[in-house]
């Protein structure tokens, strides 16, 4: 598990007239990735629309978009015709001009996961070629989508109160309470408070518990039920045997290379992650386990490619690409279990995985980042066998 950053969206230059501001009845089409729904102007102008449902009749307000673009993007601020599966948000700070933090606190919570589903099937289908049928799975630790956030960055204003940013801004939104936080959740050190540099999580595990130790605002999931169920996933497709070599790929502290040693034994398990501070803690997380610290890709690159029986990528944001991808393959693992928080970046690397032989056979996608769009999926590639003709 790498560390993922977060980016605030870049400052555009404006190409042509803006339209910022303008109103526009529309009927509300597919969900898109990205946590908005795609709609359509008269004109045939496309439109990213925030704070709808598919098939709803919406009167929308351009927040970004001038002549020169491609597509705008609007908010929903009316509402004319209502989707049966549109809630009043629990929290008083999402919707239009509000909190960024989540996209989907106007819908059912059964519905985003349906429509979580529907960009996983979209981006394979589009990206790789592939039909799936895909299945977004809750994991206990949250209250119906609330309060699963363990660890939470606020801004801190200058009298001391706390703010979030509104979507794709830096404007700050006052609040008082995030619903999606957990009431413990760590907060930043410029609050003022005495904190400890390292913590310790607990991944507990049909296998049995397993502790690691990590810097304090090192990465790790922040869903508190989403470590067991990335594990057991990853464990149970790969169903690693006694003696089988892995390498674990932007490994963060070892949590999958943890368990994947205590199933293989010492010394089969290579772990491999960029940033330091998790490289160390990984060795002292996994004594059992050959900890690299580099680079996933100069690493490969600077090693001949020996095989190895099975490969778990856990790549950030952007996904491993291509020329990491092909130094997985030359190294010929049985199976490879990709765990993948940005379904585009998964759908194509799978589709490269195809080029090399290795067809994608299974999915599971998990809600662990509940009332937002992100969807965190582990998907199986197995190499072919390829007979004589």
């Amino acid at each position: 598990m790498s560390h993922r950053a977060g980016r605030h969206a870049r400052r555009k230059q404006p190409r042509g007239a803006s339209h910022v501001g303008e109103r526009h009845e529309v009927v509300v089409g597919p969900v898109a990735h990205g946590g908005h729904c795609v709609a359509r102007l008269p004109e045939g102008r496309v439109v990213f629309v925030r704070h709808a449902l598919p098939g709803e009749r919406v009167v929308l307000v351009i927040t970004e978009g001038t002549d020169g673009d491609r597509f705008w993007r609007a908010d929903a601020v009316e509402v004319i015709e209502q989707s049966p599966d549109r809630v009043t948000a629990p929290c008083p700070y999402a919707g239009p001009g509000r909190c960024g933090g989540c996209d989907f606190q106007h819908v059912k919570l059964e519905r985003q996961r349906l429509l979580k589903a529907d960009v996983v099937r979209e981006q394979l289908a589009r990206l790789a070629g592939l039909d799936v049928d895909v299945q977004v799975q809750p994991v206990e630790g949250d209250e119906q989508g609330l309060r699963w956030r363990t660890r939470q960055q606020y801004v801190v204003r200058p009298d001391g109160g706390l703010a979030m940013r509104k979507h794709r801004s830096h404007d700050l939104v006052p609040i008082d309470d995030c619903l999606i936080a957990r009431r413990e959740a760590r907060t930043p050190d410029s609050r003022g408070l005495a904190e400890e540099q390292h913590v310790v999580e607990v991944v507990e595990t049909s296998r049995g518990p397993c502790s690691f130790t990590l810097a304090r605002h090192g990465f790790w999931q922040v869903h508190p039920g989403a470590p067991r169920a990335l594990v057991e996933t990853v464990l149970e497709v790969l169903a690693p045997q006694p003696g089988e070599s892995v390498l674990d790929l932007y490994a963060g502290v070892g949590l999958f290379s943890a368990f994947l040693a205590d199933a293989v034994g010492p010394g089969s398990v290579v772990a491999v992650e960029g940033n330091g501070a998790a490289a160390n803690h990984a060795r002292a997380n996994v004594p059992a386990a050959e900890v690299v610290h580099g680079e996933v890709l100069d690493v490969l690159l600077a090693q001949q490619a020996e095989h190895v029986d099975l490969v778990v990528l856990d790549p950030p944001r952007s996904g491993a690409r291509r020329q990491v991808v092909e130094q997985v393959v030359a190294r010929t693992p049985r199976a490879v279990a990709y765990v993948a928080c940005d379904p585009a970046a998964l759908a194509r690397d799978v589709a490269v995985f195809a080029e090399h032989g290795y067809a994608f056979s299974g999915l599971r996608a998990f809600d662990i980042f509940p009332m937002t769009h992100h969807v965190e999926c582990v998907a199986v590639l197995e190499r072919e066998e390829r007979g004589p003709k």
